[in-house]
């Protein structure tokens, strides 16, 4: 064995064992990668039905909506026809009414004055 043959051998070595050093870094980075393959399917796994549940949700929600969108559409009419019943009420009854209540207060305040002239003039003569 010649000087050269044992720097060769020595050289072997070495590669050897720097070659072992590197492998373990490398087997330790695949055992996370397929830790985190395993994670990023069971995370995907259990997200489709979630997502799917929350379509079906927003499906849900939106014909509920037309409904509600319905029954808001009806009750703005009902409260649009209030109103004009309402108008119209006070227009055929309320000016007649209020007439009428004009009418009867006035008559009231002219039965009260005649009615109390006739007793002021009484007492007031009797004062004297």
């Amino acid at each position: 064995m010649s000087l050269g043959d044992v720097a060769g051998l020595i050289a072997a070595v070495a590669f050897v064992l720097l070659v072992g050093l590197l492998a373990v870094p490398l087997l330790k980075l695949g055992r996370v990668l397929d830790e985190a393959r395993a994670s990023i399917k069971e995370v995907t796994d259990h997200s489709v039905p979630i997502l799917d549940e929350a379509a079906s949700t927003v499906a849900t929600t939106n014909s509920q909506l037309v409904k509600v969108d319905t029954i808001t559409t009806s009750a703005a009419q009902v409260s649009e026809n209030v109103s004009a019943l309402t108008g119209l009420y006070a227009a055929t009854f309320g000016a007649p009414l209020v007439k009428v209540a004009a009418f009867t207060y006035g008559v009231r305040q002219a039965a009260a004055r005649s009615f109390g002239r006739g007793r002021s003039s009484g007492r007031e003569g009797g004062r004297r």
